[in-house]
């Protein structure tokens, strides 16, 4: 499920180095310890050394999870005792995050790596000390400096943690628990650091760009290093992007002292909510579950064309609720798709390009989006569900066009399915069974519903436990089911395959897995509980699931999962389940902590500096103000700052950076969309950097599993995840796509039509429909998908949605249109600099008899000269306000909507567009026009 970033970024090099030595390169089929070892390196540290200090390891990380379950839980404010506030957790949680990342993260020795170590302190101590204002003692920055460096050079041995280690570890810890040994007293003096807040923000800093390069690679310590230089180097700038400069106090205090750098919304967020969720995953996965979805998948769709291929993509789109890395998910499912893949046809480089691509498509799917739909609710500031409704049906039509994509890719090369275990009913009957099936599930779910709403109120406080009562009926019947079914067993990919396994048996075996799901989603979209709190829930769940699995199945069955047949010995490895989850969740945190702080740091220089502003300048003249380059432009800054960072920083990053661009330089331009939108526009791009060569390390992870070559790889995974590439830009333009302010039947309407729209895409941009595609053909199909996403694009041309009006007709023009209709207006202002800006203003019509009461209602009052309009007052928190209107502001245009026909009138054209491209492709459909032999070699021919 969960919480993705889990730190995919030792580096590029690391991947390369890890392929080679591990034979990837050129052969694949890796063993099972050194995959393992693959994850390891860049997701949970890859340092466990035998004796106390790995204990010690371990140790600490169980007491880190022990400590999130206890703030997340309601037992502090029952018992009174613990409780802590955000900033209080927030330096604990960072402290667990840098003790771990030193002690299980050991540096990478290559010469670009030590490079990178020396001189980022070293740069950083000449910033302190430029920063430095008279009367600050600096001779002790150059002393701290010396220390970290020596440190570093000293070595980071893998197999044991040396006492150099043990300090950087030890003192990184005590910076970040700073803010909590003395909260009281740094409240009274935020703004006027004293000696002592000097040196350990400048340690803290130092040692935390170190632990980022150790547990995330070096692309987030250069960008968050090349932000702090930005800070104090402002004057020296180019003048566009030029400021006054920040002194060292005013970034110690700005940075670590408060809640504006470091310590900011990103770290509390990785506090309240991610740690909870990638906990929720480890413990589902250690339970069984990660080997359930697969096993799942294959039994379901293992026997279409290209089948194991689309098992993929279904199966990593449910690990996904249990493993929020992409290269976790890579590897995880990967060891038995890939195989399986290339032994149906699928070259090693396409096998590895379709597993990344359904990996790495898993960080923009609801509920958790690799952590970044938590960020949202913050940054956006809209309900956690309103975020989840909106990435909903872009995510999906994603992942149902990579599944017609692999299908095109099959019917390509002419491949067949894996055998069936079983002979299928006929088709009539194997469809009224699924929808036999569907129904159920809508009976369940109305009674499910209708049974809470009764208990709720029956019983009171005391509903809790009726409705954990019910829910332990639930799970020992369905634990009861599975018994009835053999253990499921993954099977070795190498071997020949004989038979899928059955569908029916498969998925009874693991029905159990569900319940904690269920409460996670319901808490989250039915009770409305907070991220945090909903995770709590859903973990304690799956706690008492793993410690009660093993025993309850040998009673029901007779033996566990693994054969044992004792009780006692089965309560036991019960607990080392729930033990190791515990220690295994941590660990796949430890990324995700130090991302969020480091990201920090950039937020912080941003607020600090203003360096948004600038960029949206930069921006503006490189696009020369058209709305398209800037779009343009915005994605491929997305991309560029993406690459190498996990999903969490990534979006930190680039929201912090280009969603104000895209907002200012949009309005400006006459696009006027919902903030989430633009959110979502960022974030997709960015996350896309994660396939993208050269940096791409899903793309590396894949080809150390297939054996193919990983630039090629990642070429073709890009490919394959145009369509993720394409969905932004659309969504900018018809937020009906985001279901933004569209009702059920009308989110029906439009789910079905973009999912068609999307694989008719798929088939342009694949070459592939029916049968090959001629060129016109595929620009028609691609002609035809525009025009079903964006239907308004063609019908505006015809009768355009807006008539311009001068602006002494603004009262009439919201008196002549129906309220709830969109009204804009063109103005002329100053922006918070005092510069003079032109901009776009939406306005919803309020109610009201005429145009005078209308204004009122927005808050607005005018003063007319001739043909002048000026906004002589704007109310506080009204509509007016919200939409960016103020004082002494002049209306140039009103643009008041105009009558038009449907705009989805244009479907019809289309679908007979459609429809000629479709009889031309029949016309040609033979026993396989351009249909390779079914060979890896035909298949990279087709």
């Amino acid at each position: 499920m969960s919480e993705e970033d889990k730190k995919h970024q030792s580096g590029k090099d690391q991947f390369e180095a890890s392929a080679v030595e591990m034979g990837g390169a050129g052969h694949g089929n890796l063993s099972q310890s050194e995959l393992d070892e693959l994850v390891a390196s860049s997701d949970t540290g890859a340092r466990t050394p035998p004796g106390a200090v790995g204990k010690i390891i371990l140790i600490v990380a169980l007491c880190w999870s022990l400590f999130q379950l206890w703030i997340a839980s309601p037992i502090p404010f029952m018992v009174g005792f613990g409780v802590l506030n955000d900033t209080e957790t927030r330096s604990i949680h960072l402290a667990f995050a840098l003790f771990l990342a030193y002690m299980a993260y050991p540096a990478e020795r290559s010469p670009f790596q030590i490079g990178l170590s020396v001189a980022v302190p070293v740069l950083m101590t000449v910033m302190f000390m430029m920063g430095a204002k008279t009367g600050v003692p600096v001779w002790w920055v150059p002393l701290i400096g010396v220390v970290v460096v020596a440190a570093i050079l000293m070595g980071s041995p893998k197999n044991w943690v040396p006492p150099w280690e043990w300090g950087l570890a030890l003192v990184a810890a005590a910076s970040a628990l700073y803010i909590y040994i003395f909260y009281d007293s740094i409240g009274t003096r935020v703004g006027a650091p004293i000696m002592q807040d000097y040196v350990v923000s400048v340690i803290g800093i130092m040692l935390l760009l170190e632990a980022t390069r150790r547990s995330l690679g070096p692309a987030l310590m250069i960008v968050a290093s090349i932000f702090l230089v930005y800070t104090f180097l402002g004057p020296y700038m180019p003048d566009i992007i030029s400021h006054k400069g920040n002194s060292l106090a005013e970034v110690v205090n700005h940075q670590w002292i408060t809640t504006e750098g470091v310590f900011g919304i990103a770290l509390g967020v990785s506090t309240s909510f991610v740690f909870l969720f990638v906990l929720f995953g480890a413990l589902l996965d250690k339970a069984g579950a990660g080997n359930y979805f697969i096993q799942v998948a294959f039994s379901l769709m293992g026997h279409m064309r290209g089948g194991p291929a689309k098992a993929a993509v279904v199966s990593s789109a449910m690990t996904g609720l249990i493993s929020g890395s992409s290269i976790a998910n890579v590897v995880t499912t990967g060891t038995f798709t890939i195989p399986l893949m290339k032994k149906v046809g699928f070259s090693s480089e396409k096998a590895g390009a379709v597993e990344v691509a359904s990996s790495v498509n898993g960080q923009i799917m609801p509920p958790v989006m690799g952590a970044a739909a938590f960020l949202m609710v913050e940054y956006v500031g809209i309900p956690y569900f309103d975020v989840v409704k909106h990435a909903f049906v872009p995510a999906t039509i994603s992942y149902i066009a990579l599944v017609y994509i692999v299908h095109l890719e099959a019917m390509k090369a002419n491949m067949q399915g894996l055998p069936r275990a079983y002979e299928p009913g006929p088709l009539m009957r194997r469809m009224i069974g699924f929808l036999f099936g569907i129904v159920m599930v809508g009976v369940l779910a109305f009674l499910l519903k209708f049974t809470m709403g009764w208990i709720r109120p029956t019983f009171g406080a005391s509903s809790i436990y009726v409705v954990f009562a019910l829910l332990t009926a639930a799970y020992v019947g369905l634990l009861w089911v599975a018994s009835r079914e053999e253990p499921l067993e993954l099977d070795d990919p190498n071997e020949p395959v004989t038979a899928l396994p059955l569908p029916g048996p498969t998925v009874r075996s693991g029905l159990h897995f569900l319940l904690p799901v269920i409460v996670l989603v319901w808490a989250l979209m039915v009770d409305r509980l907070s991220p945090g709190l909903s995770a709590f829930w859903a973990t304690a769940y799956m706690i008492f699931i793993l410690l009660t699995q093993r025993p309850l199945m040998v009673m029901l069955r007779g033996a566990d999962r693994t054969g044992n047949d004792n009780i006692g010995a089965a309560m036991r490895a019960g607990l080392d389940d729930l033990v190791d989850g515990l220690i295994s969740g941590a660990r796949n945190m430890i990324g995700i902590g130090i991302a969020t702080a480091t990201a920090g740091i950039i937020v912080g220089a941003v607020s600090q500096t203003g360096v948004g502003s600038a960029l949206a300048d930069v921006v503006e003249v490189l696009s020369g103000g058209n709305l398209m380059a800037i779009l343009l432009l915005t994605a491929v800054l997305s991309l560029i700052l993406g690459m190498g960072l996990p999903t969490t920083a990534n979006y930190i990053v680039v929201s912090a950076l280009l969603a104000p661009v895209i907002v200012t330089l949009g309005q400006q331009n006459g696009l006027i969309v919902p903030l989430i939108a633009v959110h979502l526009f960022v974030f997709y791009f960015g996350i896309m950097a994660d396939v993208t060569p050269p940096v791409g390390l899903a793309s590396f992870a894949a080809a150390a599993v297939s054996g193919g070559d990983p630039i090629r790889t990642g070429v073709v995974a890009f490919f394959y995840s145009l369509r993720t590439a394409a969905l932004p830009f659309l969504f900018i333009f018809n937020t009906d796509l985001l279901l933004i302010n569209v009702d059920w039947i009308h989110g029906i309407f439009v789910f079905v039509t973009a999912t068609l729209a999307m694989l008719l895409f798929a088939a342009a941009t694949q070459g592939w429909f029916i049968v090959r595609n001629k060129v016109w053909e595929s620009v028609l199909l691609l002609g035809v998908a525009f025009a079903i996403f964006r239907p308004g694009f063609f019908m505006d041309m015809v009768y355009p949605p807006y008539t311009d009006l001068p602006p002494a007709q603004f009262a009439q023009a919201l008196e002549d249109s129906e309220p709830g209709s969109p009204l804009r207006l063109r103005i002329a202002g100053l922006n918070e600099l005092g510069d003079p800006i032109e901009f776009s203003a939406l306005l919803e019509v309020p109610e009201g008899e005429t145009g005078a009461d209308r204004l009122a209602a927005l808050g607005i009052d005018t003063i007319q000269n001739g043909d002048e309009v000026i906004i002589d007052n704007v109310a506080f928190d009204s509509p007016a306000k919200a939409a960016g209107l103020d004082w002494d502001q002049k209306v140039l245009l009103v643009r008041a909507p105009a009558p038009a026909p449907s705009k989805y009138l244009i479907y019809i054209p289309a679908m007979l567009v459609l429809a000629f491209v479709i009889w031309m492709q029949r016309r040609r459909a033979g026993p396989g026009e351009g249909s390779a032999p079914k060979t890896k070699e035909g298949l990279s021919h087709a």
